[in-house]
C-alpha cells in the first residue's frame, strides 16, 4: 500500500496555511515521560478521590476501602494493557486507533466517540467541583460563576503550546501528588501516634458505627459504580503517546508508575479519612457535597489553617483533572477528524500545533455544566459522574478486548508486557461487567444508561449512514506508519 503522508490533502500532513498560519494537523512530539505520567495522574487523581469519595463512603461505609482496592485492580489491567499496546504503537487517537486496526473501524470509531463524551463530562464535573471548593470560602458566589471562572483558566492553558501545557500540568499534578503523600504521612501519624491536642484515633472508627460493612457486603459492589469514576483518566497514557518525545520509554515508565501511585493513594487516603472521621459524617449528604472529606479531617482535628490549605490543594487537584480532560478530548476529536470520522475542520491546528477547533468542540462540557448549575438542577455532579462511569466501562472493555486481539496476533516489539497477559485482561473484563451490573440497582446509573444507550445507538446509526463511507483505511495505516517511524 502506498503511504499518503506526503499528500497535502490529508489532515495529517501538517501543511501550514500561508494566510492563517494554521496547520492542517499533525501534533507536536514535545512531552517527556515525567510529563506524560503526571498528565495521566492529573486526570485520574482528582474529584473522584477528593469529592466523589463522600458518595462512595455513604454507599458502603468503611468497607468502601475494599471497593477502592478492587477498582485499582481493574484499572491496573486497563492501564497496563494500554501501556503495552501503546509502547508498540504510539499512534494518534491512542486506544481508539488500535481498536480500529485490531477489531474493526466501527469499534475504533465508537470507542473514540465514547471517550470524547467521557472527557466532555469529566471536564464539566471537575469544574463543578472547583466551584464547590471555591464556595467553601465564598458561599455567596453562584456555582455557575465559579465554573465560568475556572473554565477560562483551563482554556488559556490548553490554547498554549503542548510543551507549555505539559509543563503547567506537570506542576499542578506534582502539587497534588506531594499533597496527597503529605496527607497520608500526617494522617498516619494522627491515626497511630496522635498529637498533644489530639490523641491517636487508632482504627476504632472503622467498626464503631455498625461494623466494617454496616449495610452488608452488597454495597461494596454497588460502590464500585462511584469508585470507577476515580480511576477514569488513565486512558491518557495512550492518548499522550502521539505527542511523546520518546514514546517507548515514556509509556513504559508512565504505565508502571501511574497505576502504583493511584492504588496507593486511593486506598491509603480513604483508609485514613475513615479512621479519623466517622463514616456517616464523611459521607456528607450524598450527591450534594459541600466540602471534601479531606477538608473534614482537618476541620475535625482543629489544626489552624489546615482545612483552608487542604481546600486549596483539592481545588488544584480538580482544576488539574479538568485541564487534562480538556486536553484529552481535544486530541481525541482531532484524531477522529484526521481519520474522516468527524468534520475535517476539527483536524486544523494552530501554528503551535494546538488543535484549537478540537478544544472549542470539547468545551461543550464547560458550557453544559455552567447551564445546569445556572438552572438550579440538583445532583449535577452525581449524575455527570454516573454518565462518565457508564461510558468509561464501555471504553475500558473495548481496550481490554483490543488487547486480547493484539496479543493473539503475535505482534512483538512492545517495551514491556502486562503481567498475566490475556488472563489478566479477562479478569479485568469480568470486573467491568460486575460494575456495569450495578445499573440494575442504582438509580443514577439507570439514568446514565437511559442517556448512554441511546447515545451509542445514535453513534451506530451515524456510522452506518455517514461515517462508514468516509473511512479510508490508509488513514489508519498512515497513523501506524508515522508511529513506527517515531519509535
Amino acid at each position: 500500500m502506498t503511504s499518503r503522508r506526503n499528500d497535502t490533502s490529508s489532515p495529517a500532513s501538517a501543511r501550514p496555511d500561508a494566510a492563517t498560519g494554521q496547520h492542517d494537523g499533525s501534533l507536536a512530539r514535545s512531552l517527556g515521560h515525567g510529563q506524560m505520567a503526571m498528565i495521566a495522574m492529573g486526570s485520574a487523581l482528582g474529584t473522584g478521590l477528593f469529592l466523589g469519595s463522600g458518595e462512595a463512603i455513604g454507599i458502603a461505609g468503611p468497607a468502601v476501602i475494599i471497593s477502592f482496592a478492587l477498582g485499582s485492580l481493574i484499572a491496573a489491567s486497563v492501564a497496563l494493557a494500554m501501556g503495552e499496546m501503546a509502547s508498540r504503537h504510539p499512534v494518534r487517537g491512542g486506544f481508539g486507533t488500535l481498536a480500529a486496526r485490531y477489531l474493526s473501524p466501527f469499534w475504533g470509531y465508537l470507542s473514540r466517540w465514547l471517550y470524547w463524551i467521557v472527557t466532555v463530562c469529566v471536564t464539566g464535573a471537575e469544574l463543578v467541583a472547583c466551584a464547590a471548593y471555591l464556595a467553601y470560602w465564598v458561599p455567596a458566589i453562584p456555582l455557575w460563576a465559579g465554573i465560568i471562572l475556572f473554565a477560562a483558566v483551563i482554556l488559556a492553558i490548553n490554547l498554549s503550546s503542548v510543551g507549555s501545557f505539559g509543563a503547567v500540568e506537570f506542576v499542578l499534578s506534582s502539587i497534588k501528588v506531594i499533597a496527597v503523600f503529605v496527607f497520608i504521612v500526617i494522617g498516619a501519624v494522627l491515626v497511630i501516634f496522635g498529637l498533644p491536642s489530639a490523641p491517636a484515633s487508632g482504627f476504632v472508627e472503622l467498626t464503631a458505627d455498625g461494623g466494617f460493612a454496616p449495610m452488608g457486603w452488597a454495597p461494596v459492589w454497588i460502590a464500585l459504580s462511584v469508585v470507577m469514576f476515580s480511576f477514569g483518566g488513565i486512558e491518557l497514557l495512550s492518548i499522550t503517546a502521539a505527542e511523546a518525545k520518546d514514546p517507548a520509554r515514556s509509556i513504559r515508565t508512565a504505565a508502571r508508575t501511574t497505576i502504583v501511585r493511584l492504588a496507593f493513594f486511593y486506598v491509603f487516603c480513604i483508609g485514613i479519612v475513615l479512621c479519623l472521621v466517622p463514616w456517616r459524617q464523611a459521607a456528607g449528604t450524598g450527591e450534594e457535597v459541600a466540602t471534601s472529606p479531606f477538608v473534614m479531617v482537618f476541620d475535625r482535628i482543629g489544626i489552624p489553617g489546615a482545612a483552608d490549605i487542604t481546600n486549596v490543594l483539592v481545588l488544584i487537584a480538580a482544576l488539574s483533572a479538568a485541564n487534562a480532560n480538556l486536553y484529552a478530548g481535544s486530541r481525541m476529536i482531532h484524531s477522529l477528524a484526521a481519520d474522516g470520522l468527524a468534520p475535517r475542520f476539527a483536524a486544523v491546528t494552530t501554528a503551535r500545533r494546538v488543535p484549537v477547533v478540537g478544544i472549542a468542540l470539547s468545551s461543550i462540557g464547560l458550557v453544559g455544566a455552567a447551564l445546569l448549575a445556572f438552572s438550579g438542577v440538583g445532583g449535577v455532579f452525581g449524575y455527570m459522574m454516573s454518565l462518565v462511569v457508564f461510558a468509561v466501562i464501555m471504553v475500558w472493555a473495548l481496550i481490554l478486548i483490543t488487547y486480547i486481539r493484539f496479543r493473539r496476533s503475535g505482534i512483538t516489539g512492545a517495551t514491556f508486557r502486562m503481567p498475566g497477559g490475556i488472563l489478566a485482561a479477562g479478569a479485568g473484563l469480568v470486573g467491568l461487567l460486575a460494575v456495569f451490573a450495578t445499573v440494575t440497582v442504582r438509580p443514577s446509573m439507570q439514568i446514565a444508561a437511559l442517556v448512554g444507550v441511546p447515545a451509542v445507538l445514535i453513534a451506530t446509526v451515524l456510522y452506518v449512514a455517514v461515517a462508514r463511507r468516509r473511512i479510508d483505511p490508509s488513514d489508519i495505516e498512515d497513523a501506524f506508519e508515522e508511529a513506527e517511524s517515531m519509535r
